[in-house]
Formats: structure tokens, C-alpha cells, sequence
């Protein structure tokens, strides 16, 4: 399984971790900051030539790894995301 560069930018109350570009992302994981200390993700996104390498999985571990950093927590809105959150006891401790 390749493992790509995923970045992560933020803007005014938005953020994303993605793959690819910023203006033409491959796969993103968008989120809205709610105030200091939380992070919601709203939504996922890969492209077809990207699916089956687990490419939102890497995309969630930015996310997890941030939040650590920051000591900030994240709630899965997400369907896939909140999938992950349910299925893996290790991100637990950042969630909300």
C-alpha cells in the first residue's frame, strides 16, 4: 500500500487534510472548528483512482495526529469517519 503526503490546511472556521492539491485535492477530510478545543468532521471525500488504499484512513490519521498536537478533540460526523472512531479503541482518546 502507497502512503501519500497528506496536508492539512486551515481557513477562517474550515480545514481539510487532503491529498493531491489544495485547489484539486484527490481525497480530502473536511472539518469546521468548533471554538478552540473541537474539530467536526462533516465529510469525506476520494477519488476512484484513489479507492481501496486506504487513503481515508491516512487521511483521519493527520486529523488524529493534529488534534493530539493541539490537544484538541474531534467529533465524527462523517459516516466514514465515524465508522473508524467506532471500530478503533486507539482513537478514543480523542474523541468527543
Amino acid at each position: 500500500m502507497e502512503t501519500y503526503q497528506v496536508h492539512i490546511t486551515e481557513e477562517n472556521n474550515k480545514g481539510k487534510a487532503y491529498i493531491g492539491t489544495n485547489a484539486k485535492p484527490l481525497a480530502a477530510m473536511t472539518y469546521s472548528k468548533a471554538g478552540n478545543d473541537l474539530i467536526i468532521i462533516d465529510h469525506t471525500e476520494v477519488d476512484q483512482s484513489l479507492r481501496g488504499q486506504n487513503i481515508g484512513r491516512q487521511l483521519l490519521d493527520a486529523l488524529v495526529a493534529m488534534a493530539r498536537n493541539k490537544g484538541i478533540k474531534i467529533m465524527p460526523l462523517c459516516p466514514y469517519a465515524k465508522s473508524v472512531f467506532d471500530k478503533d479503541n486507539s482513537l478514543k482518546d480523542v474523541l468527543k
